[in-house]
This record gives C-alpha cells, sequence and structure tokens, in this order.
C-alpha cells in the first residue's frame, strides 16, 4: 500500500520524525481530551505516526495511561524516541498494532482501555481500516468509553472547503481506497458498533473532531 502520511527526520542523526500538522492541531485536541477522556485506565492511540501527539498530550492527561500503537518499524522507533524525549511516565512503549490482522489483545496494560483515539487515520487507509477500528473499538471498551476520531469529513456527501476537496483528490490518486470519508457513514458505523451520537467539535484547517461515547 502506498503511504501518504510520510514525516520528516527531526535532525540528523535523531530517530524522532515531524510532522507539521501536529503543532497545529494538538492543542485544540488537548482541549477535548480534557473535557472528554477520564483520567484513569488507557487510552490506545490507534496508528500514533510520529508520536508527537502522545508526547504533547499524554503529560497533561497523567494518570491516565497512553498506549501509541502503529504498523510502521519506524514509527515505532520515533514514537519511543518522543517518549524518552518527553520523560512522561504515563506513556507506554510503542506497540506494533494492525487493526485488520492483529488481535484485538491489550491485557498486557496497566490498566484497562477505558478509551482510543485515531488521529489522520481512516481517510489515509481503506474503508475497512475505518470498519476493523470501530468495531473492534465497539468491542473493547467499556460502558461509557471513549472513541475520538479525528480529520477531515464530507458532510451530506459535500467537502466542508475546496481545500478538502483537493487533498480528496491527492489522496485518492495515490491509492483509490484512501479519501476523505462522510462523516455520515462514520457515524452509522459506530452506532452499529454501539455508540451514542458523536460530540462534533469544528477543528483547524477544516476538520472535524468525533467523540463516541459507548452506550
Amino acid at each position: 500500500m502506498a503511504r501518504f502520511f510520510d514525516p520528516k527526520a527531526h535532525e540528523t542523526g535523531d530517530v524522532r520524525l515531524h510532522a507539521p500538522a501536529t503543532a497545529r492541531n494538538r492543542d485544540a485536541i488537548l482541549a477535548l481530551f480534557d473535557a472528554h477522556l477520564p483520567r484513569a485506565g488507557t487510552l490506545v492511540e490507534v496508528a500514533s505516526g510520529t508520536g508527537e501527539h502522545a508526547a504533547h498530550l499524554a503529560p497533561a492527561l497523567a494518570p491516565l495511561h497512553w498506549q501509541p500503537t502503529d504498523i510502521e518499524p519506524d514509527h515505532l522507533a520515533s514514537i519511543n524516541a518522543w517518549r524518552s524525549h518527553s520523560g512522561a511516565k504515563n506513556i507506554l512503549p510503542a506497540h506494533a498494532f494492525n487493526v485488520l490482522t492483529d488481535a484485538w489483545d491489550f491485557a498486557h496494560l496497566p490498566e484497562p482501555v477505558v478509551a482510543m483515539a485515531a488521529i489522520n487515520l481512516i481517510h489515509i487507509a481503506p474503508w475497512m481500516v475505518a470498519e476493523a477500528l470501530i468495531a473492534g473499538a465497539g468491542k473493547l471498551l467499556p460502558s461509557s468509553g471513549v472513541l475520538f476520531l479525528y480529520g477531515p469529513y464530507k458532510v451530506g456527501g459535500a467537502h466542508t472547503a475546496p481545500s478538502n476537496e483537493a487533498f480528496d483528490a491527492s489522496l485518492k490518486s495515490r491509492n483509490p481506497a484512501w479519501g476523505v470519508r462522510d462523516r455520515e457513514a462514520v457515524i452509522d458505523l459506530a452506532a452499529q458498533a454501539g455508540f451514542s451520537a458523536p460530540h462534533i467539535e469544528p477543528m483547524p484547517a477544516n476538520n472535524f473532531s468525533l467523540i463516541f461515547r459507548k452506550s
């Protein structure tokens, strides 16, 4: 599968990767996490990418544990490097996890999973990833558990900004199975998995946060 997300090395000789978008959205995301997440248990972040979100967000959410995951070896190395750089005690070592092929077994965690997050994932992956992610979250999370999804969405079948339409075309040029998703389709998947209607929050750069709570 072609890779669209291609972060750059932080500096020569440093395995930490850097994604410029992180600095633009991390504080807005933190405000929502602070308002909607519990402070006990473990959050599993799917497709943690560079690890920058974990390094910035997790320390402010302690004592909630943060389990970063990814499928790319260079991302896993970057996540662990950012973890070390942050010094945050509540960030767990990066865990290799593929929602499509791996068992949803998080018995190794120090506390039960109470939240899951996927930031900028489901549009840079086939639709089956969104299906597997949301279905798996529905089985893993307890009642009142939180599923947080961030990214661009179409609303009523239409893009919310010309830049999102251009981004959608760019994604599909790389892989026809990728693309900006219909928000209503994602909400339908979540309802089928046992989640209540989401809190929807407009975010920077024409993105949205969808915050689902398990019924």
